[in-house]
């Protein structure tokens, strides 16, 4: 089973002096060179927030793995470094992340540090239109579980996954959405899931499962929250 997740905007900084690494092979390497010029011009401030005492160059950056470069609301709930070491590798062999800028990578992927928002273009390349073009023949699996917001669907749709939804008191919870998606994803690393029959048996702390909506290219899953 993959599973797809979002990046976040928070990152954190620092890493070794290794040069980038994936293990996706896609095109990507256009996008990273306007990105690289437009960090080293005063438009970098404005664009991206990028301070300008904050020397930028992404091919000779220090890197670090993407899922302990990501350190938003999602990762604090995933909570990888205190994961035992099993988990850590099933993340690591598991999980795609669909970055803005890298567009999909290996939670294992060396990456160096960078800012673009979500939606942002890099020049005249705007992200997903690009990563969409890159990825028409990429698949990543029979079995995905779509741990992603909305929005990277613009990136990739697969053919077929299983989605999650939380309520709580009879709303959609949106703003800790990520939270929970942090947490489901720790407990399925924990198990060591590897099918959606697997998944299917899996209880959820805090989570009850009270329905599945059979779509035309996905299930969604809706899970009460009951903390």
């Amino acid at each position: 089973m993959t599973i797809l997740f979002a990046p976040s905007e928070a990152k954190t900084s620092g890493g070794e002096n290794e040069q980038m690494r994936f293990c996706l092979d896609i095109k990507r390497d256009e996008i990273l060179k306007a990105y690289d010029a437009i960090t080293k011009t005063p438009d970098a401030l404005k664009l991206y927030g990028i301070k300008e005492d904050l020397h930028v160059d992404i091919f000779n950056s220090p890197t670090k793995k993407a899922i302990e470069r990501y350190s938003g609301v999602a990762y604090e709930y995933l909570g990888y470094a205190s994961l035992p070491q099993e988990a850590q590798s099933y993340i690591d062999e598991h999980l795609i992340i669909f970055s803005n800028l890298f567009g999909p990578i290996c939670a294992k992927d060396l990456i160096p540090f960078y800012k673009l928002k979500q939606g942002n273009p890099v020049g005249n390349i705007k992200p997903e239109r690009y990563y969409k073009e890159s990825l028409k023949d990429m698949e990543f699996g029979d079995e995905i579980l779509d741990l992603r917001a909305g929005y990277y669907e613009k990136f990739y749709k697969p053919k077929y996954c299983i989605k999650i939804k939380f309520i709580k008191d009879g709303k959609v919870v949106s703003h800790w959405a990520k939270a929970y998606r942090g947490m489901v994803l720790r407990q399925i690393a924990k198990e060591q899931i590897e099918t959606f029959d697997e998944l299917r048996k899996l209880e959820f702390k805090g989570l009850g499962l009270i329905e599945i909506q059979e779509k035309r290219d996905h299930q969604m899953w809706v899970f009460e929250i009951e903390e």
